[in-house]
């Protein structure tokens, strides 16, 4: 397992975007990049999962689906060069032009990571995909690589989505890459927000890393969205959490969280599988 490093303090802004079905996708990016110029001052910027295409419309997937250099992904990078932040974009549907992916799909569910320069810095496929028989299973290819990148405090965090968080193999195999931060886009609905709040207080605890959750508020595709984007301490405590509307959740993240929990209770290290 590799170290962490000390880090400073991070400054950072989720926006727990709301949407409903009238909107079209240029309306939608239009309003995200305002929330996302707004935010200048902060170090990082979280959205939502799928929140352009509707993350339980999946009728519409397949229309409304693009590459990583699409036009939302150009407008949000010029929002997160406008803003100076590093912008984690939620994810997209994902159709490259050039690649089908093993089950002849052609779509993932893609975050995109843009710098604060508006280059494209990481991407990363969900790799658990929910809906059983239907929805993203049926429609789209799963993710295989981990990916983590480097915060502006210098801190490691790992990418995942949404229901990629009931998998806890997924996270102690990202710290054991080094990585002391989850960030985590979701369109996680009401009727199991329960198990939203639960578990990413769970991979906090039992990983001793900090989580940064941010989910999707509204009512799309006939589901209730849950809301409740949280930021979370190595120890469990919530720092800060939503509420279950549209809102921009702004958090000063201590400096050194991380290597406190696990320099003064090191259960890490006797881990024995």
């Amino acid at each position: 397992m590799t170290s962490p490093t000390t880090s400073a303090g991070l400054r950072v802004a989720l926006i727990q975007l709301a949407y409903d079905d009238s909107e079209t996708v240029p309306e939608r990016t239009a309003r995200v990049v305002d929330l996302v110029r707004a935010q200048r001052g902060h170090d990082l910027v979280v959205l939502p999962e799928l929140w352009p295409m509707g993350g339980f419309d999946y009728r519409a997937w397949p229309d409304k689906a693009e590459a990583t250099d699409g036009p939302v992904v150009k407008a949000l990078a010029e929002a997160a060069q406008d803003a100076g932040v590093l912008l984690h974009g939620g994810s997209i549907v994902e159709r490259p032009a050039d690649e089908l992916g093993p089950e002849g799909k052609g779509l993932w569910n893609t975050s995109v990571v843009l710098s604060a320069d508006g280059a494209l810095a990481s991407t990363y496929r969900k790799i658990h995909r929910f809906g059983f028989a239907g929805g993203e299973p049926l429609l789209m290819e799963a993710g295989a690589d981990l990916v983590l990148i480097e915060l502006p405090n210098g801190s490691h965090a790992a990418l995942s989505t949404c229901y990629d968080l009931r998998f806890p193999e997924l996270y102690r195999a990202q710290i054991d890459q080094g990585a002391t931060v989850f960030l985590i886009p979701a369109a996680w609905p009401m009727a199991r927000i329960e198990h939203w709040r639960l578990l990413l207080r769970a991979r906090a605890i039992e990983d001793q890393a900090l989580v940064i959750a941010c989910n999707t508020a509204g009512t799309h595709a006939g589901t209730e969205m849950g809301g409740r984007s949280a930021v979370i301490a190595p120890s469990g405590e919530v720092l800060a959490e939503a509420g279950t509307g549209e809102e921009v959740l702004s958090v000063q993240i201590p400096a050194g969280l991380v290597e406190s929990a696990r320099e003064s209770f090191p259960v890490l290290s006797d881990r024995r599988l």
